[in-house]
């Protein structure tokens, strides 16, 4: 069975941990509405039953609204007050600093405050908030930053590197402690320091993080070394991944301090945080660690495309599209912006807004190939294969030499012309993304598959099949595609044992299920045969496949039996 992977790519950034990277499309499901309150519920008892529904839905402006409401009615408990606080905190109402007030041992209120204190100015009596945290969890790894932070509010360097300097000098988070140290630095004007501190940080980072090679761009273009700066920057690129649209702007904008004053420097820590969470799903804390990043520094980019992020894995695409909004068009960031609030909108069923804004991209960035790769995803998608080769191609031509990196792209185009039923340029492409990414598994089963599937090239077809199960074992696609080119050559009782294994790793597959069928029925399992074809019909087969099944099963009750179908 063919698996077709989608070619556009998200890259989540400002991840104080985390290295720039393409990361796989998700498939997300919209997510609820904007609610009123339940009818039937009134009061107390009322506004909480609507506070925790919404906040189930992840709806926290409504949450907050229903717990402030039953707050009033009931002033005094302890459960109404942490629920108001945490979805205020959220949302991002005023009512939190004054909820946090009364939540004296509240870790996140402890946070709150010490920003507001921060923010006036009260650089000791937020550093004596977070002194007085509890040192435990990853929050005994973020103490140090706020606290450090804090003395540099006060003018206090010294005091600021000496608080970070034995966890310079550990091992957990020690790229994060020298990096915050060299900030420090920069923003005291101790220049030696500071070179010394970034070269070691960026030793200790994995390779392309995009957050530390903005920092060390700044820093290198600030002391007259444009070209080091370029260079930074341009390592984050193939060229034709996302970061290929940002990095001309984050170039230009190179001399600008990425972390310019304590206040921005502990959003910093607060992101970094937030960045480690979400790599451990812990996403509900990392979210109110991105709004405290917020509270402090409200165009932080990175942290609002964390948001997205955290919101797309928990399908909530709506709140996606919110985090994003403020995003300034001037923002060197704002082009990967807008290729993500395109994605969001055609989840959202808002395709025609999402081709709109692609086209608008494609005027804005004529060299770039990614507008014209994500309309195609989205086009093929809409089952608009034609549609979709044009875009496919208007992407490809802008390719001067397509290196190993754009065997999506040929792969998608590829099966595009599959599904317009344009087999010999499906073939081409396919073959082409094959001498572009020779051990590719996509590829491979997909090549392999189509093969098998028309009955030519058996041999090379299960080669290649093998070939990519080989990388993946534990694939039911490539499972199933094995199986079938088995049965393809004949060897019925091992495509049944493959089948078999296949229809269990993914029993919701129709196709998996129709293929077994098939082998059954050739076995002598007829019984079982029909059961199959009769799942596979209840498994939302795709209009070609569900003719064939009906079919399939027209003869079968006729008695009128056929050889095992195949595509015309």
């Amino acid at each position: 069975m063919p698996k077709i992977p989608t070619v556009g790519r998200i890259l989540f950034l400002g991840l104080g941990l985390i290295p720039a990277c393409a990361a796989a499309r998700q498939e997300v499901t919209p997510g609820p509405a904007a609610h009123a309150a339940q009818p039937g519920y009134t009061g107390v008892a009322g506004a909480y039953l609507d506070a925790r529904f919404a906040a189930a839905q992840a709806d926290s402006e409504h949450a907050a609204g229903a717990y402030l409401r039953a707050l009033q009615g009931d002033p005094n408990s302890a459960e109404l007050l942490q629920g108001a606080f945490v979805s205020s905190l959220l949302s991002g109402r005023p009512e939190a600093v004054t909820l946090a007030r009364r939540l004296p041992n509240n870790q996140e209120a402890q946070y709150l405050l010490a920003g507001v204190d921060a923010s006036a100015g009260r650089w000791e009596e937020a550093r004596q908030r977070f002194l007085a945290m509890p040192r435990q969890g990853l929050t005994q790894l973020l103490q140090p930053l706020l606290v450090a932070w804090s003395e540099q509010g006060a003018g206090r360097t010294d005091e600021a590197l000496a608080t970070l300097r034995p966890f310079a000098e550990g091992k957990t988070f020690r790229g994060i402690y020298i990096l915050h140290m060299a900030l420090i630095a920069d923003q005291a004007g101790r220049t030696n320091d500071a070179e010394r501190f970034y070269k070691q940080a960026r030793t200790l980072f994995a390779p392309n993080n995009l957050r530390l090679e903005q920092i060390m761009a700044s820093w290198e273009a600030r002391q007259g070394r444009p070209d080091k700066a370029k260079e930074f920057l341009s390592e984050l690129t193939d060229g034709q991944d996302e970061m290929a649209l940002v990095v001309p702007g984050l170039t230009a904008d190179a001399t600008a301090r990425t972390v310019a004053t304590p206040l921005q420097g502990i959003a910093d820590a607060y992101l970094a945080l937030a960045a480690a969470l979400r790599q451990q799903d812990a996403n509900d804390f990392a979210l109110i660690m991105l709004r405290l990043a917020l509270d402090l520094r409200p165009e932080f980019t990175e942290a609002r495309i964390l948001v997205a992020e955290i919101d797309v894995a928990t399908k909530h695409p709506e709140q996606a599209l919110q985090a994003l909004a403020p995003v300034a068009a001037s923002d060197p960031l704002n082009p990967m912006v807008r290729l993500q609030r395109a994605r969001l909108h055609d989840r959202l069923g808002q395709t025609d807004i999402a081709l709109r804004e692609l086209d608008a991209l494609a005027r804005d960035f004529p060299a770039s190939p990614l507008p014209d790769v994500q309309k195609g995803d989205m086009l093929r998608n809409e089952k608009r294969p034609a549609d979709a080769v044009a875009a496919y191609d208007e992407a490809i031509a802008k390719l001067a030499a397509p290196r190993r990196s754009a065997w999506p792209l040929f792969f998608s185009r590829g099966v595009a012309h599959e599904q317009a039923h344009q087999w010999p340029l499906a073939e081409a492409d396919l073959k082409r993304a094959l001498e572009l990414a020779p051990d590719q598994p996509a590829v491979l089963n997909y090549l392999g598959y189509s093969w098998a599937d028309q009955g030519i090239n058996l041999p090379e077809a299960r080669r290649m099949i093998e070939r990519a199960i080989q990388q993946q074992p534990k694939d039911p696609a490539i499972i199933d595609s094995l199986g079938w080119v088995m049965f393809r050559q004949g060897h019925a009782d091992d495509a049944e044992v493959l089948l078999e294994q296949a229809v269990n790793l993914q029993p919701e597959d129709p196709t998996i299920n129709s293929h077994l069928g098939e082998v059954y029925w050739t076995v002598g399992r007829r019984l079982e045969a029909v059961f199959q074809w009769r799942r596979a019909l209840t498994l939302n087969p795709e209009p070609e496949e569900k003719a064939r099944l009906e079919a399939r099963l027209r003869d079968v009750d006729s008695e009128q039996l056929t050889p095992p179908f195949r595509k015309p």
